[in-house]
């Protein structure tokens, strides 16, 4: 059951077919969580954007729910036409506009994480860490457990000491189950 139904990613469905010279690509950097509220702005007032998604699936009480976040928290992929800055500016959830030095690039790195969506490959992002990081596991049995990150093995799992019972024991996780703990934070 979805949290909230999914929204619209892009508009228009040919926004990677668009030549730069008529709309070059620009980032929305947005305030916390105001991505999809920029999303339905743009497509309200048809401006062409895409901003990816990723699903996730969280059990509660029971049943699972579902939820759609964006893939690049806090910003929002657009295509500047005449009338996108009086739309980007008729709002707040727009903190600033970063422009795109490299048009080509951009357009066809976007382009590839939609071809891969679309194929159904399932996107997520994985979280920038480094040993010496304190770390949350988010899921699976040792989650809720807090340990520190010893080693990236191959960029796919690192390896975490678990601390219990004065002793140390080492267990891996893929990236993807292990969140970063804030400084401050009890454990």
């Amino acid at each position: 059951m979805p949290i909230l139904r999914r929204e619209s990613d892009i508009f228009p469905a040919n926004l990677f077919s668009i030549p730069v010279d008529e709309a070059p690509w620009e980032i929305a950097q947005v305030r916390s969580r105001h991505e999809k509220a920029l999303a339905r702005l743009l497509l309200d007032r048809r401006q062409p954007f895409y901003l990816p998604q990723y699903e996730k699936k969280m059990r509660r009480a029971g049943r699972t729910f579902t939820s759609f976040f964006p893939l690049f928290a806090g910003y929002v992929f657009l295509r500047r036409t005449p009338e996108t800055r009086e739309v980007l500016w008729s709002t707040s959830a727009v903190a600033r506009v970063v422009r795109v030095e490299d048009q080509g690039l951009l357009g066809r790195e976007l382009e590839q994480i939609r071809s891969l969506q679309e194929r159904g490959a399932a996107l997520v992002v994985l979280p920038d860490l480094a040993p010496g990081d304190p770390v949350r596991i988010k899921d699976g049995v040792f989650s809720g457990y807090f340990g520190t990150v010893l080693r990236d093995r191959h960029d796919e799992r690192l390896v975490v000491s678990i601390t219990a019972v004065n002793r140390s024991v080492v267990a891996e996780f893929p990236k993807e189950s292990l969140a970063r703990v804030k400084s401050g934070v009890s454990r």
